[in-house]
């Protein structure tokens, strides 16, 4: 077993175990004044051949008896004999939430540890595994090392890259981004928090790793170009600016401009390409009735693809007179006539029209578009570039409903189509390149009345054997439907206000009730707590920063640990 020097201050032990249990968490009494350890920080307990690491999630002030608490001693005793009693009488303990443990072995200059090594000729067996079981009473616990960081998140790297770093230690924190585009994830945090610093953070990681493809859908047109700061006034840099050999930006409409600047190309979608689901995607913003579904299968049967076009030439409303009888009937192009002659509900196709004509009167909606923007998007992604749709001047929920479900539907067919192809014939047929779809306000998108008409439900769901994932931004997490918030590998939180958005962020993990009050807790800028799929364990950092040192270092070396300063800078915006 690794012992602990106690005369080398890097590994002083902070306290030791006294009670707790594998469901719940441990108790371990503090050593040392309870400010030297804060909530979230990263701790590792010694016991025997077996060496446990955790998370402390509470610290608790106690007393051998009520009595000597309420008792204010050190100013009716001589202060040596206060200072013993206080650490004879009132402690403080950590709650540590154990996440894995790892075989040691014996002290390397022992006796035993030859014949232990022996017994463990193959290292795999002595990776670090998921907690089952508890470490002695009076096992010492220690402040997490550099090497204890790079044992259980790995060394950064491009594959591992840093985004944020520990409390105490300023010791970098990585993401497995191959792991992290395995399976759907989630940015989370209350509106101010740093989302979308966190957000870009990512996809650097992302496009510098050129593993995977992103595709951005930018409600508010933030990653493309270079943004200034709104408190601290600084120079924001956009992902387009660092990344322009690799990075695609598409503006949405035929003259889009995001931020003064014009994209690389526009997108415009043919009427054809809207399909009655599209449509029924838009029951809450457009106000539809129960009675649309029947009328929109109605049309699909009369038209087939050109429904859109053929019920936006109708007219609504207009009448001609029968020359036979004189009295006003339906004319020939209107909606009315078209319902009468399906056998629908005519009052429900009138408004049905009305209604639509939001949609019908969108300017990057053709008849003919001058090229296939769709399929432009789609080969750029299939060859390795990343993304960014920027909805420009379109911002409204029914554009951003419209057409990220419009794409996205299109990608799951195309990524279906190739990745079967693939698995049919390996030799002939290439692997499918790995998608991430990022979306903001995915509670829009994703809640319960509307998960199920979507694209989006459908990749959380099933789409990571196709290759496709999603990364979903929100501030309101307890608003996406369950059963995708199920499905999230990844969780990456900044602090939350709401209990109901905690209690959906924390769906599903394991030390849940633990590591509520820590997330409730998070500063409320530059902290955020990683969970899940893409890292080992539940670890609080504070993030990285997002400027031009984090692209010096992306490029060129290795991230430097962040001192006082940075902190103070970052907190306080000096």
């Amino acid at each position: 077993m690794m012992t602990i020097n106690p005369e080398n201050p890097t590994e002083k032990p902070v306290g030791y175990v006294v009670g707790g249990s594998l469901k719940d968490s441990l108790s371990v009494r503090l050593t040392v004044p309870p400010q030297e350890i804060k909530e979230g920080s990263f701790v590792v307990i010694e016991s025997g051949d077996w060496r446990f690491y955790g998370t402390v999630t509470d610290l608790q002030l106690g007393s051998t008896n009520p009595r000597f608490a309420d008792e204010q001693s050190e100013t009716r005793l001589p202060p040596q004999v206060a200072a013993l009693l206080h650490g004879q009488t009132l402690f403080t303990n950590l709650q540590v939430l154990p996440a894995l443990m790892q075989e040691v072995g014996p002290d390397p200059a022992s006796p035993e540890y030859d014949v232990w090594r022996a017994q463990h000729a193959d290292d795999s067996g002595l990776q670090p595994q998921p907690v089952k079981t508890v470490p002695a009473h009076h096992a010492l616990v220690r402040g997490a090392r550099a090497e204890d960081v790079a044992n259980i998140f790995g060394e950064p790297s491009e594959r591992n890259f840093v985004i944020g770093f520990t409390r105490e230690q300023n010791l970098p924190i990585p993401v497995d981004l191959e792991k992290f585009v395995q399976r759907s994830s989630g940015i989370f945090g209350a509106t101010g928090t740093g989302k979308s610093f966190l957000t870009r953070l990512l996809l650097c990681g992302l496009i510098q790793y050129n593993k995977a493809s992103a595709l951005v859908f930018d409600m508010h047109n933030e990653y493309a170009y270079d943004d200034i700061a709104s408190d601290t006034r600084e120079i924001i840099p956009g992902l387009k600016s660092k990344f322009a050999a690799r990075v695609r930006v598409v503006g949405l409409g035929n003259e889009a401009s995001i931020r003064g600047q014009s994209p690389d190309f526009s997108l415009t979608l043919a009427e054809s390409d809207i399909l009655p689901e599209d449509i029924e995607m838009l029951t809450r913003e457009l106000n539809l009735r129960e009675t649309t579904p029947a009328t929109l299968e109605a049309l699909w049967h009369s038209f087939g693809r050109s429904w859109f076009s053929e019920f936006k030439k109708m007219r609504n409303g207009a009448m001609t007179e029968d020359p036979d009888t004189g009295k006003k009937v339906p004319a020939a192009d209107s909606v009315a006539f078209w319902a009468n002659q399906a056998g629908v509900n005519v009052m429900a196709a009138e408004g049905l029209h009305q209604k639509l004509t939001r949609v019908f009167n969108k300017p990057y909606i053709l008849p003919n578009p001058p090229q296939d923007s769709l399929a432009e998007i789609i080969n750029l992604l299939a060859n390795g570039k990343h993304v960014i749709l920027s909805f420009g001047d379109h911002e409204t929920d029914l554009d951003y409903l419209l057409v990220t479900n419009l794409i996205t539907r299109r990608i799951r067919d195309e990524w279906e189509k190739r990745t079967n192809a693939y698995r049919s014939h390996p030799q002939k047929n290439p692997e499918p390149r790995p998608l991430v779809v990022v979306i903001e306000e995915a509670h829009k998108l994703l809640n319960r009345e509307m998960a199920a008409q979507t694209a989006f439900a459908t990749i959380a769901r099933e789409m990571r054997k196709y290759y496709v994932t999603l990364l979903i931004v929100d501030q309101r997490p307890s608003q996406i439907y369950d059963e995708v918030m199920s499905q999230l590998g990844t969780r990456v939180s900044a602090w939350l206000g709401d209990e109901a958005d905690i209690a959906a962020v924390l769906s599903g993990l394991a030390g849940r009730d633990a590591l509520r009050g820590m997330l409730a807790r998070l500063q409320p800028k530059e902290e955020a707590l990683l969970l899940g799929w893409g890292v080992s364990m539940p670890i609080l950092v504070r993030s990285r920063r997002y400027d031009n040192r984090l692209f010096e270092e992306i490029r060129g070396g290795q991230p430097q640990a962040r001192g006082a300063e940075d902190a103070i800078r970052e907190l306080f915006g000096e």
